[in-house]
């Protein structure tokens, strides 16, 4: 093809593209006005804050010491209890409350011997996502919850400071 010939191919174009661009604002078929436009917009999802992950966890029974919520990865919520009372019975009372928050629990693994215990929970609620964690010895226990408006792909809930 000549230099003329990608001239022409270059016009042909950009005119097929000014009749496709006036032919979609040229008239109304609802009796508007020619050129005019309506504009529909998508409902907004509002994504989780860092308030209202807070309010679907349940602060454990016996909570001697609470920090958090903290900012963590894909916007999520760390929150870090010490509790007064033995391990095992500390969190059992926890799920239970989880529970009865409304989330759906999975034990993912569980642990006791001596004075000592720990458990290792996750949940939803919702499209919510939580990782519950917690052990302790004697009369003292600590549980790290972290939560995500959605499941991360690296669901990891780190232990707060003991």
């Amino acid at each position: 093809m000549t230099i003329i010939g990608n001239s022409a191919a270059l016009a042909v174009a950009a005119l097929a593209l000014g009749l496709a661009v006036s032919g979609c604002t040229g008239s109304s078929e609802s009796g508007g006005p020619a050129g005019t436009t309506a504009t529909v917009h998508a409902p907004e999802v509002a994504a989780a804050t860092d308030t209202d992950l807070a309010a679907l966890v349940p602060s454990p029974a016996n909570a001697t010491t609470s920090t958090g919520p903290d900012r963590i990865a894909d916007g999520g919520i760390h929150l870090h209890y010490q509790v007064g009372g033995a391990p095992g019975a500390v969190l059992a009372a926890y799920r239970a409350a989880l529970a009865d928050r409304g989330w759906t629990v999975t034990t993912i693994i569980t642990s006791e011997g001596g004075n000592g215990g720990g458990a290792t929970y996750t949940g939803t609620h919702g499209s919510v996502y939580g990782v519950f964690d917690g052990g302790g010895f004697d009369s003292t226990t600590y549980i790290d919850v972290c939560t995500w408006p959605t499941k991360p792909a690296e669901p990891n809930c780190t232990r707060g400071k003991r």
